[in-house]
């Protein structure tokens, strides 16, 4: 896995991950990791990665590991870093796969990149602020931390303080004893070494306009949700569907917010099906 530092037009730096540097036989696949997690490629599929052709691209959203953080970022603008990253690589179309608050960066992304996406495949997404109900179901300490952010940035900070209780079911804590146990080695003081900037400008941003339009996005998108899943209600699932003209929704009994990550494997043959 090669490590690069990209530096934006303002003069950021995103850190960035490229399994296969330079194999453009292989299928790009850009990993948009959640909240709070490093943005390393999820290490359980690189095994079916490689049987598919599979080129591992991602980057430390700003904030996270070794980017620079830039409060008030968007979907929008991180589709823009995304496509620095792709330029400097020399990548021309890429799928995209996101997971949880990184499945809403996937669907940005796409929405800003167009015909540059071939497939996309998100676990757990968020849907835009607005939609009605969007609280319903979550969480108490997740509703706290993001009617928090909707406050405004200091008041997010402030809500560092308050311990957050993830609420996992049984079946997401099964996941922590199997390969998916990964995710455990990619959050807290590994993603965010530099402070809580990473999760916090995450949180601001799913509560501001996206900056771009998921409606317009014209690859295939597959989404994918676990009915149990109380971190982000499968509602956001269901909007998503109706309102994505090429989105499928898969939505998978009795699986929650981890979980849901068991359905992995299958969205990469998905997306490697899907691409030309």
């Amino acid at each position: 896995m090669d490590e690069i530092d990209f530096r934006t037009a303002d003069g950021r730096v995103l850190h960035g991950y490229d399994s296969a540097p330079g194999d453009d036989a292989r299928l790009a696949v850009v990993w948009h990791h959640g909240t709070p997690n490093l943005g390393t490629p999820p290490a359980p599929l690189y095994e079916a990665g490689e049987w598919l052709g599979v080129r591992w691209i991602s980057f430390d959203r700003p904030g996270y590991g070794g980017s620079t953080a830039a409060p008030g970022r968007t979907m929008a603008s991180v589709a823009a870093d995304l496509t620095t990253v792709l330029d400097t690589l020399g990548i021309g179309t890429c799928a995209l796969m996101g997971y949880s608050g990184g499945g809403s960066y996937a669907l940005g992304s796409a929405a800003v990149l167009g015909d540059r996406v071939e497939a996309v495949a998100t676990f757990a997404a968020i849907a835009p602020y607005g939609m009605e109900g969007w609280y319903d179901g979550m969480i108490d300490s997740g509703c706290a931390a993001l009617r928090a952010a909707a406050a405004g940035r200091e008041a997010r900070l402030r809500n560092e303080a308050v311990e957050y209780d993830p609420e996992f079911t049984d079946s997401d804590v099964a996941m922590f004893d199997g390969p998916w146990g990964w995710l455990g080695s990619i959050a807290g003081d590994v993603a965010m070494p530099n402070g809580p900037d990473g999760a916090v400008d995450d949180d601001c941003s799913y509560v501001v306009p996206w900056g771009c339009d998921p409606t317009t996005i014209t690859a295939p998108t597959l989404l994918l949700h676990g009915t149990a899943d109380r971190i982000i209600p499968s509602a956001h699932a269901d909007w998503l569907a109706a309102n994505l003209p090429t989105a499928e929704l898969a939505l998978h009994p009795g699986l929650s917010h981890i979980s849901i990550l068991s359905q992995a494997e299958p969205a990469l043959e998905w997306i490697r099906d899907h691409t030309g």
